[in-house]
């Protein structure tokens, strides 16, 4: 039987047309009034059954959570809150619900609880809204760098290399724990394993994106990626997904003004395609706040957050800079900051970035040239400056209520220099020789970019917890469903 989806009946203008609806069972009320919602919208559409005419068994399986079917003439709601209804002239069950076990009930739920049923949750009104808003800025990704000309780039989920040198890595083996096979010095011998050689979970793609950029000008890469940091915060997952645009020919600036422009698209894409969802998710989370003492409570609600990313130009300094206005700030002069900020070479913390986003600039910021020894080995050297410090193109935005949401580089693109970096950092030359290669042949100038997708979603949801805006969070100790 043909079904017409809850969305597009609440905007529907004939009545007395015949449909049919399926979904689930919000609320049954009074043994009359049955809330249905197919996942199509965050709205329910009301439909009215007569219990007089109704076989009481029936009646009694009409269950939150129970799968349904209801076909009848769709009229205009006596009721409020509701513009339409259907009048219910047949009912069918398609799959019960037992209200002594579901464990969704009309109620309020913590998300802490939700956590633990993430393959139910989706049915809850606050995880259709992340979800959609999710499903939108993913679209929306795609659609920007569509529309600019760039080539999108899949690029292996199981590697040999370590793109950021942290070694901080998932690895890949068939070898049997058990009966692991060594070499006569004792070591595993991975020649016996699936691929020959040590493999892992890929930590990014940008190396293999490079290789990409230098024959096709401009590509991305959007996919997962994988940290084994054993990190149980609320800003940290093991499994992630990261978008990763390079580009040949673009210098830093260039990779900043990209950065900023393809943010406020996609904010801008899910505030307009998106609105009763982020309406949703700003009431929830003014809703939240309340229970905050007021000191912690945000300045601005989540859509004016939202504007105020757009409509503000991100605020470009130097690390330097930077540094200097956290060494006069108060949380640094009165010890408020856990990591205190002594001089130049401080690696900023989460609370440093905040203070500046928050409470300095009140905008997003990018910060640009930071210290070579805190960077990775493939960002392009700058000259020394005038204490004979080395720093490198990097450049990182940082957002209100986030800290740092992208991070990026103009790459090395000097050969000699590349080596002695690598060299410098311990990277193994001989593991890259097919990276080095882009800088043996036709090297040039490029740059790029990573977003972490989840926080990039936590920011325009307003949620407060990254394992709320992925379906099946991977944690430390945690890889449920």
């Amino acid at each position: 039987m043909k079904h017409t989806r809850i969305k597009d009946l609440l905007n529907a203008t004939e009545y007395g047309q015949q449909v049919t609806v399926k979904g689930w069972v919000k609320t049954f009320r009074n043994n009359q009034f049955i809330a249905i919602n197919d996942g199509s919208t965050l709205g329910n559409i009301q439909a009215v059954v007569d219990f007089n005419s109704t076989d009481e068994a029936l009646l009694k399986r009409i269950t939150t959570g129970a799968a349904i079917a209801v076909t009848g003439p769709l009229v205009e709601s006596l009721g409020k809150g509701q513009r339409v209804e259907i009048k219910v002239e047949t009912l069918e069950i398609l799959g019960d619900s037992d209200p002594e076990k579901f464990p969704l009930q009309p109620k309020k739920h913590s998300l802490e609880f939700l956590r633990e049923i993430a393959h139910l949750r989706f049915r809850t009104n606050t995880f259709n809204a992340v979800f959609r808003v999710r499903n939108a800025l993913s679209f929306a990704i795609h659609q920007f760098f569509f529309d600019r000309g760039f080539v999108y780039m899949h690029t292996p989920i199981i590697t040999g290399s370590d793109a950021e040198g942290a070694g901080e890595m998932f690895k890949v083996t068939t070898l049997d724990f058990d009966h692991t096979p060594r070499t006569p010095d004792g070591k595993i011998d991975y020649k016996e394993d699936f691929f020959g050689k040590p493999t892992n979970l890929t930590v990014s793609g940008q190396l293999e994106g490079e290789l990409a950029a230098m024959a096709l000008g401009n590509i991305y890469t959007f996919g997962p990626t994988f940290r084994a940091e054993n990190s149980n915060t609320t800003r940290h997952l093991a499994e992630f997904w990261m978008v990763e645009p390079e580009m040949a020919f673009y210098e830093l600036e260039d990779n900043m003004d990209l950065a900023e422009e393809l943010l406020k698209y996609v904010i801008r894409f899910a505030l307009d395609h998106c609105p009763d969802e982020i309406e949703f998710l700003k009431n929830r989370l003014s809703e939240e706040e309340k229970n905050k003492p007021q000191a912690e409570r945000s300045e601005m609600d989540l859509i004016t957050k939202l504007h105020f990313c757009l409509d503000n130009r991100f605020e470009r300094l130097t690390y330097t800079e930077a540094i200097e206005i956290l060494q006069r700030s108060k949380p640094n002069q009165k010890k408020q900051f856990k990591y205190l900020i002594e001089g130049w070479g401080s690696d900023l913390q989460s609370e440093h970035e905040r203070y500046l986003v928050e409470r300095h600039f009140k905008k997003p910021v990018i910060l640009t040239d930071y210290p070579a020894d805190i960077k990775a080995f493939y960002m392009r050297l700058n000259e020394p400056d005038e204490q004979g410090r080395l720093t490198v193109r990097a450049m990182d935005i940082l957002f209100p209520g986030i800290g740092e949401l992208v991070g990026g580089s103009q790459r090395e693109e000097r050969y000699d220099r590349l080596v002695q970096r690598m060299q410098e950092m311990s990277v193994p030359t001989e593991e890259l020789e097919w990276y080095l290669d882009t800088r043996r042949f036709g090297t040039a100038p490029h740059s790029g970019f990573g977003v972490g997708f989840e926080r990039l979603v936590l920011f325009v949801t307003g949620m407060t917890n990254i394992r709320d805006v992925i379906p099946f969070p991977r944690t430390p100790n945690n890889a449920e469903f």
